[in-house]
């Protein structure tokens, strides 16, 4: 009979009291202890099961579950091992969590987490009427539940570990669950350089100076890079996506995912694969996100987006939606379904995401979003890999986030845009075009004119982006890109020529040194296209050319006029 599955449930004690559906995992007990490190951080895609194993780690060590270690592991594999079984219970344990710190601002940041170190403090009040902690610790936890400034923050769980080593006589294990959540948001929100002092002060306190802590776990999406908040931990052990250290110890292997169907009685192995796999975690192939199996087998086989839908990907589409000319130039490769030759480096810098494409794949690699095989080592850290788009759901995610960039207001003039493009109707195309550019070219940077340094083919590579999506089932769409003055060609192949007419559009930005308006650049543009003879090969293909549109766009800043011949 198959296991009650409880979706979103994360607390390991609960899950084995209850026997819900588990994949033993606890193996990972046993290679982190013996691995001997002194702080651990391992980083991989959200909804991957960091959080459950920090909860495992936490049940197995510490002391608050003493003398539970068989109810809690028995027939699990760290049980097996009667060394290990000796460490059960037997260490006071910090757990910390920073997944609920989400805000948009630095000062509503520090509010939560003095609200997080507070309430772990809070948990051990016991050490305020122990005669085993010195009188100066015990009045200073006491201030700390009164009150917290910054300096003070950075410190408390240095303090606390000292009081706890006083109390249990050992020192103390300190689990940290999703570190670089605020440093996500801080980034997101623009906030990045004041959190970054702040958490480079707590993190040299935690786990640096603090001679009362045994060994450290911390997990996270992105290994932030040490000169912004680890510089001074030299014994700081990374373990990053392109690591084989722990590899099958987060997310499901693909024999772990088929065993669960079969206790599920499910059997579209093949569709859960194409729709599911994709994952690759250092020389690991077939690697499935823990969130859509566990969701899937609760929903009897449904095949949805769920961890694509699972939250989490503001940054994703920022980044995508006002990234360069040549990021959406490589973004369109992989949404056409090809891979891409790339440079990926081992530690994110967030104050380079702006301006560095390998800071942008590095960091999709590793928050799951692709997926990709090392092809070389560059120099220490830096590696040439092969990236694509990891699966099905995440294909799905990615055109949904392009959709979206084209609607505002509750209006799809994008879908209007593309009716009247199709049906040729080149006055209605400028009304909508020109309400498209009033509401999007700003999250593009369009600029008024090709000198400026906002590259308003941003726009344009946004926009063929969402004809890619929209009308991926319809044309096959290619484009011939150029440099200079923005110049962008686009064909649309149609998959039944018998139902739908070919189109090719030339994107022309409004140059005011060569010509003298707007209409110029639209004839300019079609000119192009006669010149270049960008129909020839739709001809060769069979396609009549009079079923063959041609479009000319000429952009001046958020104003658009478009032409046909």
């Amino acid at each position: 009979m198959a296991r009650a599955i409880a979706v979103g449930e994360q607390d390991f004690v609960k899950i084995r009291e209850n026997d819900y559906f588990y994949i033993d995992k606890t193996g990972f007990i046993t290679d982190w202890w013996r691995g001997a490190d002194n702080t651990t951080a391992v980083m991989r895609p959200r909804r991957f099961g960091k959080t459950l194993n920090i909860s495992m780690m936490r049940a197995f060590f510490s002391v608050e579950y003493q003398g539970r270690g068989a109810e809690l592991f028995g027939g699990l594999k760290v049980w097996q091992d009667e060394a290990m079984r000796r460490l059960q219970g037997t260490y006071p344990v910090i757990f910390i969590s920073f997944a609920v710190v989400k805000a948009d601002n630095y000062a509503d940041t520090m509010q939560w987490i003095k609200r997080i170190f507070a309430e772990i403090v809070a948990k051990f009040d016991f050490l305020l009427d122990s005669d085993r902690v010195s009188d100066y610790n015990r009045q200073a936890l006491r201030r700390i539940l009164e009150e917290m400034d910054n300096v003070t923050a950075a410190g408390v769980i240095n303090l606390l570990c000292l009081c706890l080593r006083q109390y249990y006589g050992k020192k103390v294990i300190i689990l940290l669950d999703e570190y670089d959540t605020p440093m996500h948001e801080a980034f997101a929100g623009g906030y990045w350089a004041e959190l970054s002092g702040f958490m480079r002060q707590f993190f040299n306190a935690t786990f640096k100076t603090n001679e009362n802590l045994e060994r450290a776990l911390m997990t996270g999406i992105t290994r932030v890079a040490k000169e912004s908040i680890f510089s001074d931990l030299n014994h700081l052990v990374v373990v990053t996506v392109q690591s084989d250290d722990y590899a099958d110890a987060f997310g499901f292997t693909e024999q772990e995912v088929f065993a669960a169907m079969d206790e599920c009685g499910l059997a579209d192995k093949a569709f859960v694969k194409q729709w599911y796999d994709g994952f690759t975690i250092g020389s690991h192939h077939d690697i499935y996100n823990p969130w859509s199996i566990i969701n899937y087998l609760d929903r009897k086989g449904r095949l949805e987006c769920y961890w694509a839908n699972s939250s989490g990907n503001g940054l994703v589409s920022q980044l995508l939606q006002s990234g360069s000319a040549e990021l959406k130039k490589q973004f369109e490769v992989l949404l056409q379904g090809n891979s891409l030759e790339a440079e990926i480096e081992d530690q994110v810098v967030f104050a380079d995401l702006n301006d560095s494409i390998s800071s942008v794949w590095s960091l999709f690699l590793a928050s799951g979003y692709l997926t990709g095989e090392k092809i070389k080592l560059l120099e220490e850290g830096h590696f040439l890999c092969r990236l694509r788009i990891t699966n099905r759901e995440t294909r799905i995610m990615f055109e949904r986030l392009v959709s979206r960039w084209f609607r505002r207001r509750g209006e799809e003039y994008y879908n209007e845009f593309i009716r009247y493009m199709l049906q040729g109707n080149v006055q209605a195309m400028n009304d909508y075009m020109n309400r498209i550019a009033l509401y999007t070219f700003s999250s593009f940077d369009a600029g008024r004119h090709p000198s400026e340094e906002t590259e308003p083919e941003r726009f344009y590579h946004g926009f063929v982006l969402g004809l890619m999506v929209d009308l991926k089932d319809r044309y096959v769409i290619t484009s011939n890109r150029e440099s200079g003055y923005g110049r962008y060609d686009v064909m649309l192949e149609p998959r039944h020529a018998d139902v739908d007419a070919a189109i090719i559009l030339e994107f022309k930005v409004f140059d005011k040194y060569g010509e003298k308006s707007l209409e110029e650049t639209v004839r300019s543009a079609l000119q192009q296209i006669e010149d270049k003879q960008y129909a020839a090969s739709l001809e060769a293909k069979g396609i009549d050319a009079n079923r063959i549109r041609k479009y000319g766009f000429a952009f001046e800043g958020k104003n658009v006029l478009i032409g046909s011949c």
